[in-house]
């Protein structure tokens, strides 16, 4: 039988499939040995074949086969498959960090996922500045939905953007992660953390990843909070690619090696003159591409 990886626990995986009734069953597997042998590890998220055994303690219980190929898979943390990563900034505490934001949409460009910008938290935002970010990344293309995880505000139309798709939440501690995963199931499916009133950062509480079901073939993965997001697997001369606004850009530049940084003959700094690209978020792509081009000498040395 084939299912699906929803939880790791001590090499336990918890593994949910459909079976002939159509029922969905949840059966406590371990991985055979040759699986071990070969060096490959499940993850949440993986599909995967099953050989059922005898229950035991009542409990269901199976053994994983073999994994099937990735669509995707996510080092840090460790999760495979996901098709949508909605992304959570809160306004105030911790305060919009629109660099890690940047960085995790080039991320979600390179695997290609769908996306969507959670602005949480929205009244907090006495400055009202959640409607620039809005209508910023609205124009690039991105979905961008505002939400007051704590009052239900926004969840029934995140809910609807969810269906039909494993979803991993991404963020900094402390923006409502799981504030809002327990909205959407309306009732406490993780822990949700205080912020801390001195450095008004976010308390990690999530220490491990799961999948949620919500309904059939639609599920949430909670995972660690991020403190910082790594985009390792993007070269700096490459991260152009990856800020889709810049690309219809890029073949206009004089230099077929444009860095887009240090040129004066390039069509995306034009296109930032001209008001055709937001000028804070090409800032932001340079401080990316500063800090990627920086670990990159490191590895060479």
């Amino acid at each position: 039988m084939q299912g699906i990886i929803i939880e790791n626990k001590s090499n336990l995986y918890k593994v949910i499939v459909t079976n002939e009734n159509k029922e969905e069953v949840i059966y406590e597997s371990k991985v055979r040995g040759k699986l071990k042998k070969e060096d490959i590890s499940p993850v949440v998220g993986d599909i995967v074949e099953i050989t059922i055994l005898p229950e035991e303690d009542g409990k269901q219980q199976a053994v994983i086969e073999d994994i099937l190929p990735r669509k995707v898979f996510i080092k840090r943390p460790k999760i495979a498959n996901i098709t949508q990563m909605i992304l959570v900034i809160s306004s105030k505490d911790p305060k919009p960090d629109l660099i890690m934001l940047d960085k995790q949409l080039a991320f979600a460009e390179l695997m290609k996922l769908k996306v969507v910008i959670v602005l949480n938290k929205t009244d907090l935002d006495k400055q009202e500045e959640f409607n620039n970010i809005e209508k910023l990344y609205k124009n690039i293309g991105y979905n961008v939905i505002k939400t007051i995880a704590k009052e239900n505000k926004g969840i029934e139309e995140l809910k609807e953007i969810l269906k039909n798709n494993i979803n991993v939440f991404s963020g900094n501690s402390g923006v409502g992660k799981s504030t809002l995963i327990n909205s959407i199931f309306k009732k406490e499916i993780t822990q949700e953390g205080e912020i801390s009133k001195k450095n008004k950062r976010g308390k990690n509480t999530t220490t491990k990843t799961r999948l949620y079901e919500i309904e059939k073939n639609t599920y949430i993965a909670d995972t660690p909070g991020f403190s910082t997001f790594e985009i390792s697997e993007i070269e700096s001369k490459d991260l152009v690619n990856y800020f889709k606004e810049f690309v219809p850009f890029i073949k206009k530049c004089e230099y077929i090696d444009c860095t887009h940084i240090k040129e004066e003959s390039c069509a995306i700094k034009k296109a930032v003159e001209s008001g055709k690209i937001q000028k804070d978020r090409y800032d932001r792509f340079c401080k990316i591409y500063q800090e990627l081009r920086k670990k990159e000498e490191k590895k060479r040395w």
